[in-house]
């Protein structure tokens, strides 16, 4: 039988804007993916906009007793900053209610709280103002994160500045998957320079407002593997790293900029615009623990065709097709679970052995219904293969010494999942959207709670 440390954090995630529902009621104002869905709802899988979600906003108690069925110790879910702040400055009284009884709720029930500030939801008011293009856009967040410790501290403990920034960068202004989709490389870099300052703006807060608990990031990094040993190939894996790894792990862990990607930048006249301090405020206030969110590895070649200075990732490193992989049908992602060994010995080796926890994983099936037997649970046992495949090697890491603290599905009850709506289902707990939100126990739940309680399986 294999055996996690002590006080393992057996949970899962979510956040406000794919579980809350409420979209546009009980004094929140709209974020951008409401007025995105209002302007151009053909975008959604089947027009399913974020207005409802799966109402958590009323169903939360009766979620936080599911959760104890299925002997889930912890949790990790958002806030909503257009819903806590509606207009940046002033505080919905509701919203602190309505917060407040969830998360005391989840302590009562034995499950810790772990709190993210941002997952995706950036408000409108301040899109409208550039989102994360402009510098106010820093001070907001710090302002928002200091909110957040002040009103909810008492009781959480354990909180996230951002969820997978990498996303809303790459997504919003490369890919087109985000709003304000556009394709811009020079933007996405001062988006995510920007964001990085917010993220220190809040751990400034944190801290300095000496709030008692811990203060991390959740990242969306796994090693990159290049095609072959060739120098070019390696060289296309060098810069990836650098760009898609490195930019966040290091300033959040080590204080600092990787020197590599600073080069690469300036030699692509993609430099962004920084401000006096900047690099203190780095080096002063590093994280307490690391958030690694692993579903598929990155695998890069030498691009055929470059511009220099660059244009797109593209121009640095090619996807590469390993043509040996093993692939999810339902979703087109490539399972590789031997990439969660390597970030284990990746955070022991580079990252001085910080505390970090696999903070999402998982397996998103459409169509999940083909699966529900005759007294309607999914038998969703692709999904506990998944799932010890990955915990294999993440307790391989383990043994090895990497200061791993917890393992979190995604998710807990299926959950509205952007631009795709409900078409991948990824929960313990079926959603029902003909009736009501009705949530049913998968097979993976029944699993998943014997895996809790003996901390091993």
């Amino acid at each position: 039988m294999k055996q996690f440390p002590k006080d393992f954090l057996w949970g899962s995630a979510a956040s406000a804007p794919q579980t809350e529902g409420h979209a546009l009621t009980n004094g929140k104002s709209a974020s951008t993916w409401d007025k995105w869905f209002e302007l151009n709802p053909e975008k959604f899988n089947k027009d399913q906009g974020p207005q409802d979600t799966s109402n958590v906003y009323e169903y939360y108690k009766g979620d936080v007793k599911r959760m104890t069925d299925i002997g889930m110790n912890s949790y990790r879910t958002s806030i909503s900053w257009a819903r806590l702040l509606p207009d940046g400055k002033t505080l919905n009284q509701e919203a602190v209610t309505f917060y407040r009884d969830y998360f005391q709720s989840l302590v009562d029930s034995g499950i810790k709280p772990i709190i993210n500030l941002f997952h995706f939801d950036m408000p409108w008011w301040l899109m409208e103002k550039g989102g994360w293009e402009t510098r106010e856009s820093v001070d907001a967040f710090g302002f928002y994160a200091k909110t957040a410790f002040e009103q909810f501290g008492d009781i959480v403990k354990d909180w996230a500045t951002f969820n997978e920034p990498l996303v809303h960068i790459e997504c919003g202004y490369l890919y087109e998957f985000h709003y304000p989709a556009i394709v811009d490389f020079k933007k996405a870099i001062q988006v995510g320079y920007n964001t990085l300052m917010a993220h220190f703006s809040a751990v400034k807060a944190f801290k300095d407002g000496q709030h008692e608990g811990n203060i991390g990031i959740i990242l969306n990094v796994t090693p990159i593997y290049a095609k072959s040993e060739e120098p070019e190939d390696d060289k296309a894996r060098r810069i990836a790293d650098l760009l898609i790894v490195k930019s966040f792990l290091d300033p959040c862990v080590l204080g600092h900029m990787p020197t590599g990607l600073y080069e690469i930048l300036a030699e692509n006249e993609l430099l962004p615009v920084t401000v006096d301090g900047d690099k203190t405020l780095m080096k002063d206030y590093p994280v307490d623990f690391i958030g690694i969110n692993y579903y598929q590895p990155m695998r890069v070649q030498a691009p055929k065709n470059t511009q220099k200075p660059a244009k797109m990732p593209s121009d640095f490193f090619s996807s590469y097709d390993w043509p040996d992989k093993r692939i999810n049908p339902y979703r087109g992602w490539e399972i590789y679970p031997e990439a969660l060994y390597d970030v284990s010995i990746m955070m022991k080796d580079d990252y001085g052995n910080i505390p970090w926890y696999v903070s999402e994983n998982g397996m998103g099936v459409a169509d999940e219904e083909r699966f529900m037997d005759e007294d309607g649970m999914i038998q969703d046992d692709y999904r506990i293969e998944f799932m010890i495949e990955h915990l294999d090697q993440l307790h391989k890491g383990i043994e090895l010494g990497s200061n791993c603290f917890g393992y979190h599905t995604w998710t807990f009850v299926d959950c509205w999942s952007w631009l795709n709506g409900y078409r991948n289902r990824y929960g313990f707990y079926r959603v029902d959207l003909d009736n009501h939100f009705e949530r049913t126990l998968k097979k993976s739940g029944l699993w998943y709670k014997e895996v809790s309680k003996n901390n091993g399986y």
